[in-house]
């Protein structure tokens, strides 16, 4: 019996391949001849730089970056030397989980760091990079990025802009020739998993900008900044994707990556699917399980498992989805691909006690499912 294994990670409990692990050990348990396959994934926010080097066996490699408030840190990037790819995710440079709560400023928050690890990149030879766009403390529309690759964004002055998303107010000229030559050869993939617009109501302000610290009066202020930072770059560049689906993810990082490095916009977890090669893994196995911390309703929008679910439906593989919890509309999983799924918690318990069991739990439903699964024809 072949078992293919590729959970997402449970939110402050396990990342993916810890949880991978936990699968496979209960499935161990069960039939200890089975053939395991693990492949963790995630679905282009936090953890898929980690799912994406498990799974692929690629290099981890550091580079020195500036963090979103513009402070020294190492940043992980990861190497995959056969096939000239890197993968750069936004938030070990400019992520919110490296502020603390009074330290996030969506004002004034920038992405140059994201800019530093594609110079990293591409000092070491990179001609893809897939760029995972989870988890930002920025709204600056990748202007801070733009900067460290060579742009020059200035006011009516001549001077310099500020950090920053609300500095893009006083964008008078982008100057895009001292950006790095090495760019027009790299092709860039953008792992998305919204399909919000730059900008208004639904735009990457007005929905992401209170996490990362904006007032109702600072979001006005970043929108408005936004649309500035549009209309200049559509002069320049002739064309306007401010209402491109995804444009707003990241604080505007979609964008900038669609409008200054020809990106492509795709689902994370299709993206991070394809670069694991789960279609040939999942085509010939007799039962695939994932999971994360919740499944419900809005798992629909793209989230692990139901990426897997629907690529599983094609090859009529079934998929068992476990999940900390089961949330309100999750039924409708199951007319994307998912033949079964189950909460984790084997009694009442606290939060507390069901992150600090989430290995065993896993371990433990693992075994279940797949005792059943293998008698299910006696």
């Amino acid at each position: 019996m072949k078992v293919v294994l590729c959970p997402d990670s449970f939110k402050d409990a396990l990342d993916a391949q810890s949880a991978a692990d936990a699968m496979a050990k209960g499935v161990l348990n069960a039939l200890p001849d089975a053939r395991v396959h693990t492949c963790p994934l995630a679905d282009g926010g936090e953890g898929s730089l980690e799912a994406l080097i498990a799974a692929t066996g690629a290099e981890r490699r550091t580079a020195r970056v500036h963090d979103a408030l513009g402070r020294p840190r190492e940043a992980s990037w990861g190497w995959l030397a056969r096939e000239r790819t890197a993968f750069i995710e936004l938030a070990e440079a400019s992520g919110l989980q490296h502020l603390g709560p009074s330290e996030r400023n969506a004002l004034h928050t920038t992405t140059f760091g994201v800019g530093e690890l594609f110079l990293a990149a591409l000092d070491a030879g990179a001609e893809r990079a897939l760029l995972l766009l989870g988890g930002s403390a920025t709204n600056d529309g990748g202007a801070g990025m733009l900067t460290a690759l060579g742009a020059r964004l200035t006011d009516r002055r001549g001077n310099a802009l500020a950090p920053g998303g609300a500095a893009l107010a006083e964008l008078e000229t982008l100057d895009l020739s001292g950006l790095d030559p090495r760019l027009e050869a790299l092709r860039v993939e953008a792992a998305v998993d919204v399909d919000n617009p730059l900008l208004g109501s639904r735009g990457a302000s007005a929905v992401f900008g209170p996490q990362k610290g904006a007032s109702e009066a600072d979001i006005a202020t970043l929108d408005a900044a936004l649309s500035r930072f549009a209309d200049v770059s559509a002069a320049v560049l002739g064309s306007d994707l401010r209402m491109l689906p995804g444009a707003g993810a990241a604080g505007g990082m979609g964008f900038a990556a669609a409008r200054f490095l020809g990106a492509t916009l795709k689902p994370g977890i299709e993206l991070i699917m394809t670069q694991t090669h789960l279609a040939a893994l999942i085509k010939d196995a007799d039962l695939v399980i994932t999971g994360e911390g919740r499944l419900d309703g809005q798992s629909l929008a793209g989230k692990t498992p139901i990426g897997v679910a629907r690529a599983a439906k094609k090859l009529a593989t079934p998929v068992v989805v476990l999940a900390g919890s089961l949330g309100q509309g999750w039924q409708a999983c199951l007319d994307e691909g998912v033949t079964a799924a189950f909460a984790l918690a084997d009694g009442p318990m606290s939060l507390d006690e069901a992150l600090a069991r989430t290995a065993e739990l896993l371990g433990a439903k693992s075994e279940s499912v797949v005792r059943l699964w293998s008698h299910r024809g006696g």
